[in-house]
């Protein structure tokens, strides 16, 4: 298998849901959409097509529609069991990514890129401000001078208002599901408690998660303190802009 295997080999709490987790976020994400717009976005920059990196690229959807647009590319995730499911996708390519277990805000490749991004609300699973911190401070240092830096946050009105502490259910044939949330001090606890359907019996697997709303502006300043600049602040992987409403921002970033 094509893995790069370096420091905490998997995440705990994605240990069970990688072998679901497309079947939950296929219904609801077009990532088809997200990478015509990161395409579109190196095509207005005149980013090169030398070098690509995914930050916890999970089981690789958004990693299997860009890495073909360039020479060399290679998705980062802290999950091997994630990581297995993205590699079975490319297997059969000759020329296919190169998956590295690896912390993102301990991101250490041995590569320069021109283009790196970090989707899906990964940003907000990094609940600690310094380590965010430290993940700006790594991309800066992995990113060409003119490559982009292209990530999403879910926005702190989703978070707040929409995740909140609200409870949600799922049912398919193969999955049921009941997620609870709790939010205070700026983080949602999420208990998630899966009925996974085995021949004709149900496994149970229970999951927690916790991502941290940050303000736009928050995240702005950080950025800045790192030398990034924000080129480009939008809703949800298209060319519109952000309101208050917003339930996922995208930022598109680059060296100061």
């Amino acid at each position: 298998m094509n893995f790069k295997v370096e420091g905490e080999t998997h995440m705990e709490c994605y240990k069970e849901f990688a072998r679901i987790y497309d079947e939950l976020i296929n219904n609801d994400i077009d990532y088809f959409a997200f990478a015509n717009f990161i395409l579109d976005a190196c095509e207005r920059y005149l980013v090169d097509r030398e070098s690509y990196l995914d930050l916890a690229c999970g089981t690789g959807n958004l990693t299997i529609n860009i890495f073909n647009s360039f020479k060399l590319s290679f998705g980062v995730d802290m999950s091997m069991e994630m990581l297995t499911e993205a590699e079975k996708k490319v297997r059969n390519n000759s020329c296919k990514p190169k998956f590295i277990c690896q912390d993102i805000c301990k991101l250490n490749v041995n590569n320069k890129f021109d283009l790196i991004t970090c989707c899906l609300d990964s940003i907000n699973y990094i609940t600690e401000k310094e380590s965010l911190n430290e993940l700006f401070f790594n991309v800066k240092q992995h990113l060409k001078p003119e490559g982009l830096f292209i990530f999403d946050i879910n926005s702190y009105y989703k978070i707040k208002n929409i995740l909140g502490n609200n409870t949600f259910t799922y049912d398919s044939e193969e999955v049921f599901y009941v997620w609870e949330n709790r939010f205070e001090d700026e983080i949602v606890d999420m208990y998630l408690n899966f009925f996974i359907k085995e021949g004709e019996t149900y496994h149970r697997v229970d999951e927690e998660h916790s991502e941290r709303a940050y303000p736009t502006d928050f995240i702005l300043q950080l950025l800045k303190e790192v030398g990034l600049e924000c080129l480009e602040l939008v809703d949800c992987y298209q060319s519109k802009e952000i309101n208050l409403e917003t339930e996922r921002i995208t930022f598109v970033v680059k060296h100061i």
